[in-house]
């Protein structure tokens, strides 16, 4: 059977990440096996979790299960805050390939800056010898705004990746721009909203009315057109589907910018410089 694959995204360093994927939280370990491995079987190629979201060892069953080559997947998790040392970051990694069932990690991110405590320069550090090491394809950071990043860069650190919260409501351009001019790929968790809201707004179905697709279909693609990779969560295999099928259109740069001014402030937003474990 013929799957459709999603393009790549080059990393700095020369690792390709697949422009689409599927997140995890919050299925519980039999269910992430059992989308997980959907997914795959579909053509999805890159897969997000993380130790907090308490599934790493139902995504490995799902990687096994999926009767997909392991060198053609791409996977994502994260640590918490209580591994921020060098140390740590062995430590956390080390744990989630027990959990994993996997020798590498495609992706390793730390999950949340958590600056009460300061220690993500380490953390990070940490990630660097794992790359180093073999043990990591790629490293990055998960939910850093840009005075974490800049203290990263202070110490000569650059991040391959940081997934943020992003989607049209909630367009994250200061720090977008600073990934921009860094070269740090920027990956969007929550890339549909939360809630319904988003899909539910009335340019979002006027756009998706006017291209015969669904409005998740328009907002992901409006993600991978500026560049971003999206991993959304679906445990319904036609949403899935569906989400994967979004690169044989295109939106225009009428669409894409009116798309881009539904940005608002949003006060519930997670702040990351209090929010994180």
């Amino acid at each position: 059977m013929t799957v459709k694959l999603a393009p790549t995204v080059t990393l700095s360093h020369g690792v390709a990440m697949p422009q689409l994927g599927i997140g995890t939280w919050p299925m519980n370990d039999g269910e992430a096996a059992r989308v997980v491995a959907a997914a795959l079987k579909m053509g999805y190629r890159l897969i997000d979790t993380a130790e907090n979201y308490e599934n790493e060892r139902g995504v490995g069953a799902g990687i096994r299960n999926s009767g997909v080559d392991r060198r053609d997947i791409f996977v994502t998790t994260k640590f918490n805050r209580k591994w921020h040392s060098i140390e740590g970051a062995r430590m956390a990694c080390e744990a989630s390939l027990e959990r994993l069932e996997l020798d590498y990690i495609d992706l390793l991110l730390v999950h949340w800056p958590n600056p009460d405590q300061d220690h993500y320069v380490e953390a990070f550090q940490g990630l660097v010898q794992l790359l180093d090491a073999g043990l990591v394809r790629a490293i990055g950071t998960s939910n850093f705004k840009p005075a974490h990043l800049h203290k990263l860069f202070d110490h000569g650190l650059v991040p391959h990746v940081n997934q943020i919260q992003l989607d049209p409501y909630h367009t994250r351009a200061d720090v977008v721009e600073m990934h921009h001019a860094k070269g740090i790929v920027t990956e969007a968790w929550s890339p549909l909203g939360r809630g319904t809201r988003l899909l539910a707004d009335p340019l979002i179905a006027d756009v998706a009315n006017r291209h015969g697709r669904s409005p998740a279909q328009v907002v992901l693609r409006w993600h991978t057109q500026l560049g971003y990779i999206p991993a959304a969560r679906s445990t319904n295999p036609e949403r899935l589907a569906q989400n994967l099928d979004i690169f044989t259109f295109d939106l225009s740069s009428e669409e894409l910018a009116a798309i881009s001014a539904l940005n608002r402030h949003d006060p519930d937003m997670p702040d990351s410089d209090t929010v994180g474990h």
